[in-house]
């Protein structure tokens, strides 16, 4: 996203995001972030930073990416399909792009690395989290994304306000299912909208 030079600060009040779903709008002008659900890991004074979780990768598997990263060398690459039931490799977000990020449930946690979020839900961006995986050792639930989407300070508080997001209380079911085409209409069911009634609405222009 571009950031605008002269974004307000955020809402005087400090209500921020981090925990929550922010869910894209027809106003949404940014294609990158179309029909996109992202799960905010950080929100404050100082900007904000998630991690999309409905779009998949489609040029690289985890088994690939682990190739890539010499943590399992080509001649004994694992059969992905065992490893958390084949984790796919999500696209995060613009930022970033060539860097891992791991979504997890919170029975995985390493010392200066891991960063609790909300409801059990944290964030790890070290390779050691992959070797875990890899090994079988890792967290019962995760999501890998390679990037993240970041806003400047009062950016995603324009966007809001401009109706790019709408946003509601995030659920592991929603970070974490790999049932990705149906997380957008999903998080619209939260909050309360209907898909279709909201296509039809964007077209009246």
């Amino acid at each position: 996203m571009q950031t605008q030079a002269n974004d307000p600060g955020p809402d005087p009040s400090g209500d921020y995001l981090d925990g929550q779903l922010l869910v894209a709008m027809p106003a949404m002008s940014d294609p990158r972030f179309s029909r996109s659900v992202i799960y905010l890991c950080a929100h404050s004074a100082d900007g904000a930073m998630g991690i999309i979780v409905n779009q998949r990768a489609p040029h690289i598997s985890f088994s690939e990416l682990l190739e890539q990263l010499n943590i399992v060398p080509a001649e004994e690459r694992i059969d992905a399909t065992h490893v958390l039931g084949g984790m796919p490799v999500h696209v995060g977000g613009p930022v970033e792009t060539g860097r891992g990020f791991v979504l997890h449930s919170a029975d995985y946690y390493a010392e200066d690395s891991t960063l609790p979020i909300d409801e059990g839900v944290c964030l790890t961006a070290t390779i050691d989290i992959l070797r875990a995986i890899a090994d079988g050792e890792g967290p019962n639930r995760a999501l890998l994304a390679l990037g993240y989407a970041g806003w400047a300070p009062g950016q995603l508080e324009n966007e809001i306000q401009s109706n790019g997001w709408l946003h509601c209380p995030a659920d592991a079911g929603l970070i974490f299912d790999q049932d990705v085409e149906n997380k957008y209409t999903r998080a619209l069911a939260k909050i309360g909208i209907d898909p279709s009634r909201l296509v039809n609405d964007s077209g009246r222009a």
